[in-house]
C-alpha cells in the first residue's frame, strides 16, 4: 500500500486509536473531529504533490511561458514586431517585447484552453479511481474519514492544485519576462497606463480568476473519477470531455449552446486589463463555474455515497 498515513484496523484486535479522531461510539465507530478532517486534507495534499506525475505536470506548465518568451525573443531579435491578440495568436503577445509583464497574461491565455485543464483533469480524474485501482480506497474508508469528508478532502486538494498550477505558470512567465524583456508601466487594453506595481496586482488577480475558472473542470473530473475503478480511464475520459467541449464551443451552428459550456468565458480574464474593468463576462464565467461545481460535485457525492467499494 502506497499510503504512509493509512492505518487499518487488524481484524480481531479492535479499533486502533487514530490521532485527532473523536471518541469511540457504542458501535465501535469513531467520530471524526475537525482536526482529523484537516489532517486528512493535509495528507491528500502531501500525497498529491509528492507524486512524480504531479511534479511532471507542473514542470510542463512552467516550461510553456519559457518557450513562448524565447520564441518571441528570437522572432523579434532583428527589431521586427510580432503580431497577436486576434485569432492568430494568444492575447497580449504583441505587447511582450515592450513589457515583460505581458508574458504573464500571454502565458495564461496560451495554457488555459488546453494545458491547465488537462493537468486538472489528470489530477481530478485520478482522485478516487486511482485509489480504487491501487486498492487503498477501502482502507481509507476504514479510518474515521467518512465518504463525504474524503470526497471533500480530495476536491479541496484538486482545487489547491488548480491554484498552484496557475501560479506556477504566472511566476514562470514573470521571471522569464523579466529576464528577456524590459519591465515598466503597463498600458491597458483601453489605452490608459498604470504603474508596474498595479500591473503586478492585476496579474495576480488574473491568475486567481484563471484558477477559479477551473473549478468546474475539477468537479467534472471528480465525478468521472467516481464512475470507474481505473485511474487511467478516468483521466482519459475527463481530458476527452474537455477537448470535446472546446471543439463544440468553436462550432458556429451551436452558438445558442456556447454560453452554457464551462470553457466559453475562460478568456474573459482579459477584461481585467481594461479601464474601467468590464465585469459582465467575468461574473458570467464565475457563475458558470459555480454551477458546474454544484451539479457535478453533487453528482460525485451521490455516486460515491452509493458506490460499492470493492478495493
Amino acid at each position: 500500500m502506497s499510503r504512509d498515513e493509512a492505518a487499518v484496523d487488524v481484524p480481531g484486535s479492535g479499533p486502533e486509536p487514530v490521532p485527532g479522531a473523536g471518541p469511540v461510539t457504542a458501535g465501535g465507530a469513531r467520530q471524526p473531529r475537525a482536526l482529523w478532517t484537516l489532517g486528512l486534507f493535509r495528507s491528500e495534499l502531501s500525497i498529491t504533490f509528492r507524486r512524480w506525475r504531479t511534479l511532471a505536470l507542473l514542470a510542463v506548465l512552467a516550461a510553456v511561458p519559457v518557450l513562448v518568451g524565447v520564441a518571441v525573443k528570437i522572432e523579434t531579435s532583428d527589431g521586427s514586431t510580432i503580431g497577436g491578440g486576434g485569432e492568430g495568436g494568444p492575447a497580449f503577445i504583441a505587447q511582450i517585447t515592450n513589457n515583460g509583464l505581458f508574458l504573464v497574461f500571454t502565458a495564461l491565455a496560451a495554457t488555459l484552453p488546453f494545458f491547465l485543464p488537462m493537468a486538472i483533469g489528470v489530477i481530478a480524474g485520478d482522485a478516487v479511481a486511482g485509489e480504487a485501482n491501487a486498492g487503498t480506497l477501502r482502507y481509507l474508508l476504514v479510518a474515521p474519514a467518512g465518504r463525504t469528508r474524503l470526497l471533500l478532502a480530495k476536491y479541496a486538494t484538486t482545487l489547491t492544485f488548480c491554484l498552484v498550477a496557475t501560479l506556477v505558470v504566472a511566476v514562470s512567465a514573470l521571471v522569464t519576462g523579466a529576464i528577456l524583456f524590459p519591465l515598466g508601466e503597463v498600458t491597458t487594453i483601453s489605452g490608459t497606463r498604470m504603474s508596474f506595481g498595479e500591473g503586478l496586482l492585476r496579474a495576480l488577480l488574473i491568475a486567481l480568476v484563471v484558477a477559479a475558472s477551473l473549478v468546474g473542470v475539477a468537479a467534472l473530473g471528480l465525478f468521472v473519477s467516481t464512475l470507474t475503478s481505473s485511474g487511467i480511464a478516468a483521466m482519459a475520459t475527463t481530458v476527452g470531455l474537455l477537448i470535446t467541449v472546446q471543439i463544440l464551443d468553436q462550432i458556429p451552428q451551436l452558438h445558442a449552446l456556447h454560453p452554457y459550456f464551462f470553457s466559453h468565458y475562460w478568456l474573459s480574464f482579459a477584461d481585467l486589463m481594461r479601464e474601467p474593468v468590464y465585469w459582465d463576462d467575468l461574473v458570467r464565467n464565475l457563475q458558470m463555474q459555480g454551477l458546474y461545481a454544484a451539479v457535478f460535485g453533487s453528482a460525485a457525492w451521490a455516486r460515491f455515497g452509493a458506490k460499492d467499494i470493492m478495493a
